[in-house]
């Protein structure tokens, strides 16, 4: 099978070599060329079909725009991932709107960066694996026509099943910017893990709880399952005050739903116990062994005490007085007796 061939277009040399390193820990048989201008990217397209072009957005003497056009007209298979350290909103939607595949913001996240690749040149997704991996039984198509038929019916862009170790499950739709989906879905499986534990610390009997991020580019929902799925539903103002209470019982609906179908599928549902501190109770434990200890070696202490008579006390005084080692005197320093018979203590001053 023929390499696919990768056109990597950035006067930054530096963000060339990091992306092509990226690419070279990919599994899969890739050539990968580096061009610093867009003229010479031009030149590299005469001489050779190319399967994929990543470009700055801002390039000397073209944009990354311009080059996308012209890459087109010689290669209309081509896909175009574009990255870009603007902010702005408008040159966004203009990469969009010019039929990029994908585009990153910088700092690129390499790990959105490479599941970008391997989606746009159809390759098998090593860095999220998708749905389409996994065997289709009957359970899946199941659990698939589930989450398609909620998407249709709240107009949600995208409704993914995840596991609590933020891998996708199922899927039904596709973010409308598909290169932020690792980071998207790493952050917020973060934030479910840490709900689960604040489930267990108010002592739920199943984890109940749902978190919205309402605005920004789209609305975002998370909605855990049990304690080792969740489902993340995306979509346009899904959010919004006059939606949100249907879209939160339509969710309660498709969670029991789900859970009965995994249960079919003969997913063990985890037991939700209470987390307990282990380490804290062996520390606990160490001490009180300790004090137990330290109270017996003093009660032994005790039982071998001897009553001492008046004259005795004073006769180990005088011994310990009379079997006092002198320590040797600096000659540049005075004693507080020595400085008393000089007059020189504060008491003697007048």
């Amino acid at each position: 099978m023929t390499p696919h061939r990768i056109l990597l277009v950035d006067d930054h040399r530096d963000v060339s070599r990091l992306l092509h390193s990226a690419l070279d820990s990919l599994e899969h048989e890739l050539y990968v060329i580096e061009a610093p201008s867009g003229e010479e990217a031009l030149l590299e397209t005469s001489r050779h079909k190319i399967d994929l072009l990543v470009a700055d957005y801002r390039l000397p003497g073209m944009t990354g725009l311009e080059l996308m056009g012209k890459v087109a007209a010689r290669n209309p298979d081509a896909k175009v991932i574009l990255i870009t350290g603007l902010k702005d909103k408008k040159a966004r939607q203009a990469i969009l709107d010019a039929g990029a595949f994908a585009f990153f913001e910088k700092p690129v996240s390499l790990t959105d960066f490479l599941d970008a690749v391997e989606r746009a040149l159809d390759l098998k997704r090593t860095i999220l694996p998708s749905e389409d991996d996994e065997d289709e039984s009957e359970h899946h198509k199941t659990m698939a026509g589930l989450l398609s038929n909620f998407r249709q019916n709240m107009d949600a862009q995208v409704i993914f099943l995840a596991s609590d170790r933020g891998r996708i499950l199922v899927r039904a739709g596709a973010l409308a910017d598909s290169s932020l989906e690792v980071s998207l879905l790493s952050a917020l499986m973060a934030i479910y893990g840490a709900g689960q534990k604040v489930s267990r610390f108010i002592h739920q009997e199943t984890p109940s709880s749902y978190h919205i991020f309402q605005g920004g580019d789209q609305d975002v929902l998370l909605f855990p399952v049990n304690a080792a799925h969740a489902l993340i539903v995306a979509g346009d103002r899904i959010a919004e005050r006059k939606k949100i209470l249907e879209l939160i019982d339509a969710m309660m609906i498709l969670k029991s739903e789900v859970e009965h179908v995994l249960t079919q599928m003969g997913v063990a549902q985890p037991i939700f116990e209470e987390e307990t501190d282990y380490e804290e109770g062996e520390e606990l434990l160490e001490d009180q062994i300790v004090d137990e200890i330290v109270t017996a070696e003093l009660e032994d202490l005790f039982k071998q005490k001897k009553k001492i008579k008046p004259d005795e006390a004073e006769s180990f005084w005088e011994d310990a007085v009379d079997n006092q080692i002198a320590l040797p005197l600096d000659a540049n320093k005075l004693s507080y007796e020595q400085a008393q018979q000089l007059g020189l203590t504060p008491e003697d001053k007048v």
